[in-house]
């Protein structure tokens, strides 16, 4: 029995939590309700102190009866404890701190309100746990239908890079553990509609009906399955996150449906994993800008470049643009603070998690005002939730507690313990070796362990923008027929004519539209994917020009295609006004030499025009 002054509110407080906790193990009561039957303890030290009366008669008190009923909430407090009993160091200084908090009751009262609320009690997510799996859901179909709508001709058996391809190399080159894709067994473009279908149906399940965890097994396998047979077009940062996000999501959503209304509390282990996950991927975004030794981060002028040169700019980044400079410099600046500071109170007590919540979801909201990320902002917003606790929700928002009966959540939970051991090893080594750039070296456990799991996305490494273009390239893919009269293709969203305005096209991806952009950075032959695009425009692929907005050539392809890259800028205000162009451009030089295209029976014909 813990006994502990009840006049004093700030103990009732932290007796509450720790009751809520150790349950029916501890027996907890106010001294001036049970005091009388401990006459070997006065009253001044029931007010001094908390006093832990055992079963055999034996009464500690102060920090050792405090660190005694902790060793009941769990292995942490029972490591605690025995550091009290076996170091002397620890049990003197345990002692001091609790002597200096017990004198300065009413300050340390004051600070827990401050940072915990009145509510000292272990937080609670049922709520933003079933948020969560509902906006996941949501994510997944966003990404199924997005991807859905250009699959045909990206991996198409008539697109860039057909699937069949793709795993032909595979099987020369790995297995399928290596290669893990469900198009193994069908590379047809039925079977792409098959996957992307089901990933479809069972998102709008998991997003309508109470969250299960076969279906979000089933939709992360689905999408696992596309990023690895989607090459360059699936290699994206918010691809692996949202991977990463719905394997836990495996061990957290119920195996079973619920027969009664509430919500199951979540494994505590997973819901730290997902603010882990929220840490490493932004923490990690803001300290790779400064690791990369790009001047224009450090200097705190990225922002004055940022909004033009982004992969596909919307509306609102043509006024941000124009903006004055030292709201740029002071929005590069608070964008450090966020990334770099807020992280660190993911971990932190109720009050400065809201404050993180608030911020780095902020800092989501900025993004998406201002740029077409695709699902990315979507889905770093939903993982905030894990920052929000039962008790800072609406009372009518809150969700009832309900037991999951049976062996299967128990068997879930255990299940997660090995995951979060890989996810916490790769993890840090990830963050040392590339975001912090520390020459670490990797054990030889460490090597194979990443080895057996990097196919899978299980965890990844994370950092976006760690390079400021100061530039923007733009590659202007032209047809002829006869060598003289060049006719440009139009592209769906990116850049292409001067006065078309930026699209709004998040949360769909146009995929070739994006990495049209990475391939202006470079030479066409580190993207090798665009002669695979550029002979498909030469022979009129309908699912590939499918994907265009205008293709010059509809009735008979082009015999000639060439691609000249251009330098694009924001036009002025004035411009604007005089011109109503958006964009204004400069000719560069070129970036693909003219091809042509093969006769029937595979030859080329003569490169040069008649």
């Amino acid at each position: 029995m813990l006994v502990y002054d009840g006049n004093c509110g700030f103990c009732t407080r932290w007796v509450d939590r720790i009751r809520a906790i150790t349950g029916d193990r501890v027996q907890y009561a106010p001294s001036q309700e049970v005091g009388h039957r401990f006459p070997r303890i006065s009253p001044e030290q029931f007010e001094n102190a908390v006093q832990w009366i055992g079963p055999d008669g034996e009464v500690y008190s102060g920090a050792k009866a405090a660190l005694r009923v902790l060793a009941f909430t769990g292995p942490a407090g029972t490591l605690l404890w025995w550091a009290y009993r076996r170091l002397s160091w620890f049990a003197a200084a345990a002692e001091a701190a609790y002597r200096l908090v017990a004198r300065n009751r009413k300050t340390v009262s004051t600070v827990c309100r401050w940072l915990w609320g009145h509510d000292l009690r272990r937080p609670a997510y049922r709520t933003s746990s079933v948020l969560f799996l509902r906006a996941l859901a949501v994510i997944y179909l966003t990404a199924f239908l997005s991807f859905w709508v250009q699959a045909h001709g990206l991996i198409g058996a008539q697109g860039i890079l057909p699937i069949e391809e793709s795993v032909r190399l595979a099987a020369e080159k790995s297995s399928p553990l290596r290669f893990p894709t469900l198009f193994w067994f069908d590379q047809s473009d039925t079977f792409i509609h098959v996957l992307c279908g089901a990933g479809t149906l069972l998102a709008v399940a998991a997003a309508l009906v109470p969250a299960c965890g076969l279906f979000f097994l089933l939709m992360w396998m689905g999408y696992l399955s596309i990023v690895t047979a989607g090459g360059p077009f699936l290699s994206f940062q918010w691809d692996v996150l949202l991977l990463e996000a719905g394997l836990l999501a495996v061990f957290l959503a119920p195996w079973k449906l619920p027969t009664s209304r509430g919500a199951v509390a979540p494994s505590r282990l997973v819901a730290w994993l997902y603010r882990w996950l929220l840490f490493r991927f932004m923490f990690a975004s803001g300290v790779v800008k400064l690791t990369s030794g790009d001047a224009t981060w450090r200097d705190l002028s990225a922002l004055t470049y940022h909004y033009q040169t982004q992969p596909l700019p919307n509306p609102l980044a043509w006024y941000a643009h124009h903006l004055p400079d030292g709201i740029h410099v002071v929005s590069v600046a608070a964008m450090f603070a966020i990334e770099l500071a807020a992280p660190f109170f993911i971990f932190a007590p109720r009050r400065l998690r809201i404050a993180a919540c608030t911020l780095l979801a902020g800092l989501q909201v900025g993004i998406a005002l201002t740029g077409n990320y695709t699902f990315f902002n979507l889905l770093a917003a939903a993982l905030c939730l894990w920052l929000i606790d039962d008790s800072t929700w609406p009372k009518r928002l809150r969700l009832s507690p309900r037991r999951e009966r049976g062996n299967s959540a128990s068997m879930q939970r255990l299940a997660a313990v090995p995951l979060a051991a890989v996810v916490v090893i790769l993890s840090l080594v990830y963050l040392c070796s590339f975001s912090l750039r520390m020459n670490v070296p990797w054990p030889r456990p460490v090597v194979a362990l990443n080895r057996a799991v990097a196919p899978y996305n299980i965890v990844n490494t994370y950092g976006l923008f760690q390079v400021m273009t100061t530039r923007r390239p733009e590659i202007i893919l032209e047809g002829s027929r006869d060598g003289r009269t060049w006719l440009p293709y139009e592209f769906r969203y990116k850049p292409g004519a001067p006065e078309r305005r930026p699209p709004l096209v998040a949360p769909h991806q146009p995929r070739l539209d994006w990495q049209m952009w990475f391939a202006a950075l470079g030479h066409y032959r580190q993207s090798p994917w665009v002669v695979h695009f550029c002979r498909r425009l030469l022979e009129g692929s309908p699912p590939v020009t499918g994907l265009l907005a205008r293709n010059p050539f509809p009735d008979k392809p082009p015999r000639y295609l060439r691609g000249q890259l251009f330098d694009y800028r924001f036009t002025t205000p004035d411009e604007k006004r005089r011109t109503g162009d958006w964009w204004k451009r400069d000719y560069l030089s070129e970036f693909l030499p003219k091809i042509q295209r093969r006769r029937p029976d595979g030859d080329r014909q003569n490169p040069q025009p008649p």
